[in-house]
């Protein structure tokens, strides 16, 4: 089995290129933010970063294609880099330091792409978490001063910790009920949002978390650090992996009640 850890290596100098540039513009005061077709913002430090990466990737891997959120799709091939330039942009614009650059690498295999490499970088927090198939998770600064993290082993909902990002995809998707009632079973909820829940969950500090509307960006960066760290990472039909337009994560001791919450209907 490859051991991508070369291609780890050049995630992380793709994470910091982007993290110079994001951070550069980071609360400045003529930060130029544009609305998407989708009514989503972006700014233009969200465009910056995926042309540097995008720059840096067709010079260093040059048979490989690349998706991102601001430019699309480039390449055909069995590898594609999967990039979300600035994870959090509503934070970003308004000065919040929770946001963070979405690196990973899928290859092609049974079922379509699985994502072997990931790394998230979010610089205005100090934070950085990692993984390549096979090797487990870390955080750190960097590849030389690394830990390893693990998800919890809390294993029943009365003393979980349940993240998430707000409640009106929820209400949207007529799913608003059960997620109400997860809440209430837990022992604790916060709305941290974005791609925080995912690595809390993969170090252990929170036990559950789930989005009702994600991209393929958003989530297969997070999704391989969830997995590499132990927990489970799927979309709220049960499908593993970042392919079902949401997603669910947890410890995996208590994915199957976390599934069954969310997906009441009534």
């Amino acid at each position: 089995m490859p051991d991508y850890l070369d291609d780890l290596r050049l995630a992380h100098v793709l994470a910091d290129a982007a993290d110079a540039a994001t951070t550069a513009r980071f609360k400045a005061l003529d930060l130029k933010v544009e609305t998407k077709p989708d009514m989503t913002p972006v700014s233009e430090a969200d465009k910056a970063a995926e042309e540097i990466i995008r720059g840096q990737l067709q010079r260093a891997r040059p048979r490989d294609a690349i998706l991102g959120e601001e430019y699309g799709v480039e390449g055909t091939g069995p590898r594609r880099w999967v990039i979300d330039p600035i994870d959090g942009t509503k934070n970003y614009v308004r000065g919040v330091p929770v946001w963070a650059t979405l690196i990973s690498l899928m290859e092609a295999g049974e079922g379509g792409y699985h994502p072997v490499v990931g790394v998230v970088s979010a610089p205005a927090l100090g934070r950085r978490w990692w993984a390549a198939k096979g090797h487990g998770a870390f955080t750190g600064r960097s590849l030389t001063t690394a830990t390893r993290i693990h998800v919890s082993r809390v294993a029943e909902l009365a003393d979980a910790s349940f993240a998430y990002s707000s409640l009106s995809g929820w209400e949207e998707q007529g799913r608003l009920n059960g997620f109400l009632d997860l809440t209430r079973e837990v022992w604790r909820t916060r709305a941290y949002g974005d791609f925080w829940p995912y690595m809390m969950v993969a170090e252990g500090s929170v036990d559950l978390c789930a989005e009702p509307e994600l991209s393929l960006w958003d989530m297969a960066a997070t999704a391989i650090i969830v997995t590499e760290a132990g927990g489970t990472f799927t979309g709220l039909d049960g499908r593993p992996g970042p392919h079902s337009g949401n997603a669910a994560a947890s410890n995996g001791l208590l994915h199957e009640e976390l599934l069954g919450y969310l997906n009441q209907r009534y």
